[in-house]
């Protein structure tokens, strides 16, 4: 188990902020070294992340991924305008400059927020789609500058393709090679202009993303049930991106809701502490979430984003912070019997690591599951399609089709997630927490943790190749193994690891991409003992495959 830091739930003092002048500072003086693993470009699953401090994210790196940008749309024969969107970290405003500078000697149709401000990854989403509703040529796709949750000293940028959606793989190590090799030229080949000059190019242009985000949401959502029910809802943006987007919805639809802060603050020093006492804008984590935990009973429901707005938390009493897991099954279980306008083969889509109660949830409405690897790129395809009518993955972020059967965005898009809340709360007259204690009255009450194991990286290796007969258990905490899956079910692709199935629990290993572990997710449906079974013996099996 996790050690848990006295500082965790905690405001932070001021000496342990980050020095922002310096981080800052950092990201222009420092030059990655490509011969270093860690200084080099790296695409993981929601693009480049790093930091300053540790020449994992400097001027360097994204200048030579807008050049591999550049180089790929062209081969690509991408040619309508670039959305680029940022969050509220230290780094997300230097490295739009840095892409400015590449994308208007490139000759790039760049679209940047016409108050120089925040931009969330569901709203870049939104617009690539939108735009290229009904187009065949002239294509828009999109970057959004963000590292997600993480600590303020990281910076992320991640590219999303004309399908609105995170990147394939082929698609970012294309970009990945071309920019380490500009790297490792020195950035010779990286065509740019300076700052000033490229800010005032005639094809960087100032574009309103928050009109047409604001105005489309009533036609994913009830806004007119949130907004006749009067419920109070309380919302919390943690700092991000969509801190200018809540009032203008509010306004537009006439809600009865409170923005319990506006603040945006690089240091993030209005944050309470990470479970290990780092300040994480994780709208999933109790220690993180403690103020709007606090003030939760003050409203019917209440919900929170991370920085860039595509997860979501939920508060609804008497659970308070919702897991992840459980809301996902909720919001299923209502989505499907609430939208008379969506077809009846649509299918709903989970990754292999989400709560089973969503399988139960599936079973009980007769609807198809689709179970996929870990990442939201795996649904795109089905949400473009329609196909798939929920996507969602149990680190707390989501999609979902419109009202009527189309697609509205085809990454995870907090901010509907928490209206979702609000419209569940709205149109039953019961929160998120008491649809879940029904959902497990019928269906019985799911154990879920997530462990982290040592390995190596020959270890790792390994699991990430393991056969399914390469594991040595047909019985796992007392049940028969169903399932042995090195491929997920919904679309064969591989899972990087094992997932281990009995009737009523499961286990998932894979390794990680950055740490000398890998991780365990484990469920039960029979208690907490079970689940610790399931977990022990997960282990010592998995030790076995890596003794063998």
């Amino acid at each position: 188990m996790a050690h848990i830091s006295p500082l965790a739930g905690k405001t932070l003092d001021q000496s342990q902020l980050t020095d922002i002048p310096a981080l800052v500072a950092a990201y222009y003086d420092r030059k990655p070294d490509v011969s270093i693993g860690t200084q080099r470009v790296s695409f993981g699953t929601s693009g480049h992340r790093g930091s300053s401090l540790h020449t994992s994210f400097n001027e360097g790196h994204i200048l030579a991924i807008c050049e591999a940008i550049c180089r790929h749309r062209k081969a690509e024969g991408i040619d309508g305008p670039l959305f680029m969107g940022m969050d509220t970290h230290a780094l997300s405003e230097p490295a739009q400059k840095s892409a400015i500078e590449v994308f208007a000697a490139h000759g790039v149709d760049v679209r940047i927020d016409e108050h120089d401000g925040y931009t969330p990854t569901p709203v870049i989403s939104h617009a690539i789609l939108t735009y290229n509703k009904g187009r065949k040529t002239g294509l828009a796709d999109g970057v959004v500058i963000t590292p997600s949750h993480n600590p303020p000293t990281d910076g992320g940028f991640k590219y999303n393709p004309p399908n609105g959606g995170p990147a394939d793989t082929s698609v970012t190590k294309n970009i990945q090679d071309m920019a380490n090799s500009f790297l490792e030229n020195g950035l010779k080949d990286v065509k740019r202009l300076p700052y000033e000059e490229a800010k005032k190019a005639p094809n960087i242009h100032k574009y309103d993303f928050v009109t047409p985000y604001v105005n489309d949401l009533e036609n994913v959502l009830d806004m007119q049930a949130i907004r006749d029910s009067g419920i109070k809802i309380g919302i919390d943006p943690l700092g991000g991106a969509a801190v200018r987007y809540w009032q203008p919805i509010i306004d537009r639809y006439g809600l009865n809701a409170t923005v319990v802060s506006d603040a945006v603050d690089l240091t993030f020093s209005f944050m309470t502490a990470d479970w290990d006492g780092q300040i994480r804008m994780d709208c999933s984590s109790p220690y993180a979430m403690a103020r709007l935990i606090e003030m939760g009973g003050r409203f019917d429901v209440a919900f929170a984003n991370d920085t860039d707005a595509d997860r979501h938390g939920i508060v609804a009493m008497p659970d308070g912070l919702m897991n992840p897991n459980h809301f996902l099954a909720v919001a299923v279980s209502y989505l499907f019997q609430n939208r008379p306008q969506w077809k009846d083969g649509l299918g709903i889509g989970k990754t292999l690591v989400s709560s089973s109660l969503i399988d139960r949830v599936a079973k009980e409405m007769g609807r198809k599951l689709v179970e996929v690897p870990v990442g939201l790129k795996w649904f795109v395809p089905g949400l473009m399609d329609g196909s798939l009518g929920f996507g969602g993955e149990e680190s707390a972020g989501a999609t979902f089709l419109r009202r009527d059967g189309s697609v509205w965005t085809t990454d995870k898009d907090g901010i509907v997630l928490g209206l979702l809340a609000a419209e569940i709360t709205a149109k039953t007259g019961k929160n998120p927490s008491a649809h879940y204690h029904e959902l497990i009255g019928r269906l019985g009450t799911p154990y879920y943790e997530r462990i982290d194991a040592a390995a190596n990286a020959e270890q790792k290796a390994k699991l990430s190749k393991l056969a399914p007969e390469q594991f040595p258990l047909d019985v796992l905490a007392g049940e028969p193994i169903l399932a042995k899956l090195t491929k997920a079910p919904g679309n064969g692709a591989a899972i990087g690891g094992l997932k281990v199935v009995t009737e009523n629990g499961w286990f998932a290993a894979r390794p990680s991409g950055t740490e000398d572990v890998y991780k365990i997710y484990a469920e039960s449906f029979k208690g907490p003992e079970h689940l610790k079974a399931i977990q022990k013996e997960a282990q010592e099996a998995i030790s076995k495959v890596f003794a063998s």
